[in-house]
């Protein structure tokens, strides 16, 4: 039997979103636009210490006139301000556990007519890296955090995986990417920030079109959270060979994004 979570309607939402790349740049436009249709208050804070590259323009969601720019502002300054939405971005990479606890911290608001009493808000990270390293830093950071949701997107050059994972007061309802698969947790990445610099020019084949299917998996599960109030799909995987996307029943090899 499928358990479906419910989701408060009326709370205000913090979103931040760790990459601002292959996935992270087509998930912005459309985080903003649906933002903007709801009747309550977000934020959005966009996380990504890259710079545009000529490379970038193939697949990501830039254009020249982004070059030698920090993707995070980019795409924060672009969308943000089209929706009529606070800027917020940090052009680097998050890679502290710490950090990264309290940015992903929901924020308190009014719940009575006193002033001490108080209700959360809704919280959700959303992981758009492409290192495993990063990966267990939000594992870890989801494990500690009392009520979080963690979607986490990765791709290789025509398949990937959206996983949703959620806590509710200190207790795993939905695993989060490291318990589907659990590979990811072996410590055989490193930071963005300890890369070298022929380390950092390498990356895994993808496509424009497998980028652009995680976005659009990321973004109908923030769609059914935060509009439809529900979700039941924890995870999935998808193909843009056989343009198909399905809950996942088996484990699979899993897929890095940029």
């Amino acid at each position: 039997m499928v358990r479906r979570m419910k989701f408060a309607l009326n709370k205000p939402v913090k979103i931040i979103m760790l990459g601002a790349g292959g996935t992270g740049g087509h998930i912005a436009p459309h985080l903003y636009r649906l933002l903007h249709t709801l009747e309550r208050c977000a934020e959005v804070v966009i996380c990504d210490g890259d710079i545009v590259e000529k490379k970038n323009l193939v697949r990501q969601n830039f254009i020249a006139d982004d070059l030698g720019k920090n993707k995070a502002q980019v795409l924060a300054e672009r969308y943000a301000s089209a929706f009529g939405l606070e800027i917020s971005y940090i052009p680097e990479f998050i890679e502290a556990e710490e950090r990264l606890s309290t940015l992903v911290k929901p924020d308190t608001f009014p719940a009575g007519e006193f002033a001490y009493q108080r209700q959360e808000g809704l919280s959700v990270l959303i992981g758009c890296v492409d290192n495993n390293r990063s990966r267990q830093l939000c594992h870890q950071v989801f494990q500690t955090a009392k009520n979080l949701i963690y979607i986490d997107s990765g791709n290789g050059e025509h398949t990937g995986q959206v996983v949703c994972g959620i806590r509710r007061n200190g207790r795993t309802y939905y695993k989060p990417i490291g318990d589907i698969y659990p590979d990811v947790l072996l410590e055989t990445d490193k930071f963005p920030t300890q890369l070298s610099c022929a380390e950092a020019a390498v990356s895994a084949p993808q496509s424009i079109a497998a980028n652009i299917m995680a976005s659009t998996v990321v973004i109908s599960y923030l769609y059914n959270i935060l509009v439809l109030g529900s979700i039941e799909t924890r995870s999935v995987t998808f193909s843009t060979k056989t343009v198909n996307i399905k809950p996942i029943v088996t484990k699979k090899h899993i897929r890095k994004t940029a």
